[in-house]
């Protein structure tokens, strides 16, 4: 069986399948845009998506961000590789999360601040249009479920109802701390969203694979899926679950694992009640146990996990039937119109979009048998990703809307990029850049 080492000694072995890999990806991508437009036009409308696969409509434009954005992109190609290998660990997850932060607010100012910031959430399907209706946290945990079917006087709007009360109890609290409005609210998600480039080094780092993580913060910094974070509540889900896996990761190895171990666990806990979907994420839990060769971590973890179970269902909200409720309302709205047999492939082209061709191009080399054989902790949270992506895509309950959604999946997925060789990172740090570039300015997206 090669050893890590071994493995790492032939960097530059696979560069066909690179190529093969980025190709079939953009292959995909290109079929997801393509179809719609040359099908019919009552099918086209029932995608319920102007830019298909994407939601958002096609406009090329150009923003105040658009100078800063090349200008960030250009940096991270120029100088982010040699950081990445040289900069003293701490100051390195520093600097690649100001990084993330600068990247992802500068592709949002492409639309401007108001179209592409502080306005995204404030839309009447959005979390902030409910915030000042909410004026008793414990009256509005215990009367959610029954607020989350469509066509009532009283129903939730679309984003609340499809989530647990975690969400809307989210943005209530910034609102109640004198953070209210927009502007606040997409900082929130910003800073939480990008934190996700430090959290997946971390994880890394706890398992053994610091040279990895150094290897995949130019690319998590730079990520396509940055066009998402600042406009998302979903942000603040892959922060809050990235940070609940990282922790679970330095559990496994460190003093102190069971505090630690609890306090991952609640942040697991949290994330599903900040969104049903979020539940898929033990699929990366587990290949933290795996990787890290112990299950010590998980009783602690799952404390902590039911003792915020635990303070919901006291409040009143049993997440049980607010999924079987939120199962029904998905289906009274326009996902009983959207056609599964696009969406099924074209949400893998959504989520492409948020990963990248280099993602692609390295996947080869992460689902390799040696690596998976020797554990090696990266390959693994890469699979574990995957498979939540698997799971979810067959619900048929993300028709659509992936580029956001399974952002919480993404980011593990970008983890890939470690195993690229080196000597091409700066290439396909390029492709990567262009990309999210590309998308920015020729698509007006609606998150």
């Amino acid at each position: 069986m090669p050893t890590h080492s071994q493995l790492a000694a032939r960097p530059r072995s696979g560069l066909t399948g690179d190529f093969v890999g980025a190709a079939v990806a953009a292959a995909l991508v290109t079929a997801a845009f393509v179809v719609p437009r040359i099908a019919s036009d009552p099918w086209r409308r029932s995608l319920y998506a102007g830019a298909a696969p994407l939601f958002g409509e096609w406009l090329p434009h150009v923003g105040w961000g658009t100078v800063p954005a090349v200008a960030v992109a250009a940096g991270v190609v120029l100088y982010g590789p040699t950081l990445a290998g040289s900069l003293p660990w701490r100051r390195l997850l520093v600097l690649a999360w100001l990084t993330a932060i600068t990247w992802a607010f500068t592709l949002a100012m492409v639309d401007g601040w108001h179209r592409g910031f502080a306005g995204r959430l404030t839309d009447s399907h959005e979390y902030l249009h409910e915030v000042g209706g909410v004026t008793d946290i414990s009256v509005m945990l215990r009367g959610f479920s029954g607020r989350i079917l469509d066509f009532q006087p009283d129903s939730w709007t679309t984003h609340v109802s499809g989530h647990p009360p975690g969400a809307l109890s989210f943005f209530v609290l910034l609102d109640r701390v004198g953070l209210g409005g927009g502007g606040w609210a997409g900082l929130a998600c910003l800073l939480i969203g990008t934190s996700t480039a430090v959290a997946v080094a971390v994880a890394l780092g706890a398992l053994g694979a610091q040279d990895r993580a150094r290897a995949a913060l130019p690319f998590l910094a730079l990520a396509p899926a940055a066009l998402w974070f600042a406009v998302s509540a979903d942000a603040v889900f892959a922060g809050v679950t990235a940070w609940a896996v990282a922790l679970f990761a330095v559990a496994s190895r460190s003093e102190g694992r069971h505090i630690i171990a609890v306090a991952a666990g609640m942040l697991f806990g949290f994330g599903i009640y900040l969104s049903y979907g979020m539940v898929l994420m033990a699929l990366p839990a587990v290949a933290v146990l795996i990787a890290a060769r112990t299950a010590r971590p998980l009783l602690p973890a799952l404390l902590g996990a039911l003792v915020v179970a635990a303070a919901f269902t006291v409040a009143g909200f049993w997440w049980l039937d607010g999924y079987h409720l939120v199962v029904q309302r998905y289906y009274q709205g326009i996902a009983a119109e959207r056609p599964f047999a696009y969406w099924w492939w074209a949400n893998l082209a959504a989520t492409l979009c948020a990963l990248g061709l280099a993602t692609a191009a390295a996947l080869h080399r992460a689902l390799s048998l040696p690596r998976l054989r020797a554990l090696d902790p990266t390959a693994l949270l890469v699979v574990g990703a995957l498979c939540a992506i698997v799971v979810a895509d067959a619900s048929a309950l993300s028709k659509a809307e992936t580029e956001r959604i399974w952002l919480p999946f993404a980011i593990w997925v970008l983890a890939a990029t470690a195993f690229l060789p080196r000597s091409g990172a700066r290439a396909w740090l390029t492709v990567q850049a262009g990309g999210a570039l590309l998308i920015a300015h020729t698509i007006l997206t609606n998150w």
